[in-house]
């Protein structure tokens, strides 16, 4: 299935599961030298990170704990720029190496504002880790973003994880609308 259409828009295949999973292996591999002997703590973005998240921590062998945080600035194919908290971040980050898992990082609105809440916590570390990351689309520097699995240019994508107002989640693979 090269080309697959939701609400009337086509998408055409930018990225097959079996790529998506070698390169989410080879994160987890790095995330385990990285952390040895820490117990980190990964916060999922929802709801876009939810399939990533959880591949990606199939491949970490180390201790660590679990959160969510659900924002949203999206309607249709474009960011609103309005980020809008819809549940929470965990309340107990001081002092904690605290990884917030994206799925995709663009302009960068939505994780510069998770970015602030998390560090007014003073965790003792904050990386983030997004499976994909549109550099043209980046309104300014992120230096926490530290662990990239794709760059891909400023397109709309769809699929795992990833949605067309509300469709398209559920795709193994990652498609770019033609």
């Amino acid at each position: 299935m090269n080309k697959i259409n939701i609400h009337q828009k086509e998408f055409e295949i930018l990225l097959e599961n079996e790529t998506i999973c070698k390169r989410t292996r080879l994160i987890g591999i790095q995330l385990n030298v990285d952390y040895e002997g820490r117990c980190p703590i990964f916060i999922g973005v929802l709801n876009g990170s939810f399939l990533f998240m959880a591949d990606l921590l199939k491949e970490v062998e180390l201790d660590c704990e679990i959160g969510f945080i659900r924002v949203a600035s999206y309607q249709g194919t474009t960011s609103s720029g309005e980020i809008k908290e819809t549940f929470g971040l965990p309340e107990d980050l001081a002092g904690k190496d605290v990884i917030i898992v994206e799925d995709i990082v663009d302009t960068g609105l939505t994780l510069q504002y998770i970015l602030e809440k998390v560090k007014a916590q003073n965790p003792a570390s904050i990386n983030v880790c997004s499976l994909l990351f549109k550099p043209a689309a980046l309104l300014s520097p992120i230096k926490e973003l530290t662990y990239v699995g794709f760059e891909i240019p400023n397109e709309f994508v769809v699929g795992y994880g990833l949605d067309y107002d509300g469709l398209g989640r559920n795709l193994k693979d990652i498609y770019r609308a033609i």
